[in-house]
C-alpha cells in the first residue's frame, strides 16, 4: 500500500507542495483544510475539510489512516493547529515537519510598529480618526468595532457578513497574490494612513508592505505566535526532500536495513 501523507494546509505554500506531490505514484496525499474559507482555492490532491477534535482526535486519525508522515503547512498564525499536530504526532510516533515561511524583515523606509495581538492593534490606531486598511481574517476584523472613530478598508476572501458595526467601512474581495503596484493603487485611492497586518512572510501578500514603504504608511504588525519546536523548512522543495528521506528510511526499515 502506498504511504499515506497528511498535509495540513490553508496556505499558498501548502498548495505549492501539494502540486509537487500530486503527480507522484509512490504516495497518496490528503490535504486537510480547516474550513474557514467558504470557497477555498482548487487543490491538486484529495481534500479533507474540518477539524480533528484536538490532539487526541488527530492522533486517532493518524492511526486509523495509517499516516506515514505529516507536513504542517498551515498559516504561521494557526498556532493551535501546529501545537495539536506536534502533540498528536509525538503520541502516534509519526514523523512531523513544519513548512514555515520566514517572517518579513524591516527594510529601510519601513514604518513598522509590532504589537502582540489584534486587541493591541486596535488600541495602536490611537484616539485620532485614521483611515486603516485591515489585512486580516474576516472574523478578526470584528475587534475593530471597538474603535468606530476610524474609517476601515477590509480586504478578505469571503464577504464580511454582517458588515462591521462602524460608521465608515468599505470592503474589497480578493484572493492573493497581490502585487505592489495593485496595492499601491488601492492604498492611495482610499487615502489609507495605517495598515494592520500579520507578519505572514512569503511573497503572496508582501505587495502591501512594499506599497506602504513607498507611500510612507505606518504598518501595525501583529507579532507571530509561538510555534512548536519541531523540524522545520522554509520551501516546498525542502519539504519534499525531507519526505523522500522519511520514505527511504521507512523502506529501509521494512527491508531490515
Amino acid at each position: 500500500m502506498k504511504p499515506h501523507i497528511l498535509l495540513l494546509g490553508g496556505t499558498g505554500d501548502a498548495r505549492a507542495l501539494a502540486t509537487r506531490l500530486a503527480p507522484r505514484a509512490d504516495i497518496r496525499v490528503t490535504l486537510s483544510l480547516a474550513g474557514r474559507t467558504e470557497n477555498p482555492a482548487p487543490q491538486p490532491v484529495p481534500v479533507r475539510v474540518g477539524g480533528f477534535g484536538g490532539p487526541a482526535g488527530l492522533e486517532d486519525y493518524l492511526k486509523a489512516e495509517g499516516i506515514a508522515a505529516v507536513i504542517d503547512a498551515t498559516h504561521p498564525y494557526a498556532a493551535r493547529m501546529s501545537f495539536n499536530a506536534a502533540l498528536a504526532c509525538a503520541a502516534a510516533g509519526v514523523p512531523l515537519l513544519a513548512l514555515r515561511r520566514a517572517p518579513w524583515q524591516p527594510q529601510p523606509g519601513d514604518r513598522w510598529r509590532e504589537v502582540a495581538d489584534v486587541p493591541s492593534a486596535v488600541a495602536a490606531l490611537g484616539d485620532v480618526p485614521r483611515r486603516a486598511f485591515l489585512a486580516l481574517g474576516r472574523n478578526e476584523v470584528r475587534a475593530f468595532e471597538a474603535a468606530p472613530l476610524h474609517a476601515y478598508l477590509v480586504r478578505s476572501v469571503d464577504p464580511v457578513t454582517p458588515p462591521l458595526a462602524v460608521p465608515h467601512a468599505e470592503y474589497v474581495l480578493g484572493r492573493g497574490p497581490f502585487g505592489e503596484a495593485e496595492d499601491h493603487a488601492l492604498l492611495k485611492a482610499h487615502g489609507i494612513d495605517a495598515i494592520v497586518a500579520k507578519n505572514s512572510g512569503g511573497s503572496a501578500t508582501y505587495g502591501k508592505m512594499a506599497a506602504a514603504r513607498a507611500l510612507g504608511i505606518e504598518v501595525i504588525l501583529i507579532a507571530r505566535p509561538l510555534a512548536p519546536d519541531v523540524t522545520a523548512v522554509e520551501r516546498p522543495a525542502e519539504a519534499e526532500a525531507w519526505l523522500d528521506g522519511i520514505l527511504a528510511h521507512g523502506a529501509g526499515a521494512e527491508r531490515g536495513a
